[in-house]
């Protein structure tokens, strides 16, 4: 038989990626350092060199998040896949989830526990001590919104009440201070691409004993056997057990890449890389109201440092803002997400990122395509 579709023009012509500034809210960009580890050879998924990178990834995670916990691993994938694998290893038919909104992915971990369970909104504390549900997820930085919410007490009132504590740090981790142990956090993931300046595809997720044991009461098998935990945690080499057998073809070089953004930001030092966020963010955002833009998030204490809500300026189409970025600046920032589509501009720095020189860029960008886009007089 003959072959009726030919091979495209398109792969005939070499590869071409652009060098942007990535200031939305992720990925961010990736340091040459962490570029050059991911480019390093391919080897066999299991290893042992690359059992030995993935024991260094777990001790980078365990740093990173706080925490001695020993389930600790990265997920084939990303934030989502970190995400469900949390809720489908510890939900079952018949449990309750109880989310706080606060934008889309408290949003989307409702749409996710709606698959299994049913679900309840209401305060914190109401919704606890009423409907006992088996799971409270909360994202700490919600990027949509730029909200960073407090964390303190939470887990503590979740166990009051035999419930876990699930946390979203995808735009937090690594850009604000966060303590597994000491906040009582059951279940904490991030992603790779956003203050870790890692490529997207994998994700950092640690279970506390006490989740470990809701685990492994289950009476159902998890929705997803590509996410199943103990499939997962023998892999890592996490369950003590003297072999490790093959569940999927782990994302090598992409490990490369993650155990080298981790080294990076052991070499800065976590409290460093906290306070370096939080002083440029501030910086930020006295430049821009010094230009007239006014901050989303009114509340300074809530503000998150990595990604940066502004309200989209009257008059102007903010869609012609960051295109004219893009093209004039070759650098880019968005809009909003979710419940902020429409009303806000997002900028993200985070990581290497995250610097005054880069803050004058941006602050510089929107001065001109305040200049140059099209304001309507209404």
């Amino acid at each position: 038989m003959s072959l009726r579709v030919p091979p495209p023009q398109s792969l005939r012509e070499a590869l071409k990626v652009p060098d942007r500034y990535m200031f939305g809210p992720g990925p961010s960009n990736v340091p040459p350092r962490i570029l050059e580890a991911g480019a390093r050879p391919v080897i066999g998924h299991m290893h042992p060199e690359i059992f030995e990178i993935m024991s260094d990834i777990k001790s980078g995670i365990q740093y990173l998040f706080q925490t001695q916990n020993k389930m600790t691993f990265a997920v084939s994938g990303t934030g989502h896949s970190a995400m469900e694998c949390a809720i489908f290893n510890t939900v079952e038919p018949g449990d309750s989830v109880l989310t706080a909104v606060n934008g889309i992915w408290g949003e989307r971990a409702a749409e996710m526990a709606e698959r299994i369970v049913s679900l309840y909104h209401l305060t914190i504390s109401q919704a606890l001590s009423k409907h006992r549900p088996a799971l409270f997820f909360l994202a700490h930085g919600e990027s949509s919104t730029g909200v960073l919410h407090p964390l303190d007490g939470i887990g503590q009132l979740c166990h009051k009440y035999n419930c876990l504590f699930l946390v979203d740090s995808v735009a937090s981790m690594g850009g604000s201070p966060l303590h597994m142990d000491q906040q009582e956090i059951d279940i904490l993931y991030t992603g790779s691409q956003k203050v870790l300046n890692a490529p997207p595809g994998t994700a950092p997720i640690s279970f506390s004993e006490r989740a470990c044991r809701k685990i492994s009461s289950r009476k159902t098998k998890p929705l997803s056997f590509f996410l199943d935990f103990n499939w997962l945690t023998n892999y890592w080499g996490c369950d003590d057990k003297p072999t490790r057998v093959y569940h999927h073809t782990g994302p090598v070089t992409a490990f490369y890449s993650l155990r080298e953004s981790l080294a990076v930001l052991c070499e800065e030092g976590l409290e460093a890389s906290w306070e370096r966020h939080r002083t440029v963010a501030e910086y930020f955002h006295a430049g821009l109201e010094n230009i007239g833009l006014k901050l989303f998030v009114k509340d300074k204490q809530v503000r998150l440092p990595t990604v940066t809500t502004i309200i989209a300026p009257h008059g102007y189409d903010w869609k012609e803002i960051t295109s004219y970025i893009m093209r004039t600046h070759n650098l880019e920032i968005s809009g909003g997400l979710g419940p902020s589509a429409g009303l806000v501009l997002r900028v993200g720095l985070m990581g290497c990122n995250s610097s005054r020189t880069n803050v004058d860029m941006v602050l510089s960008a929107l001065t001109d395509a305040l200049q140059h886009c099209h304001r309507s007089k209404v």
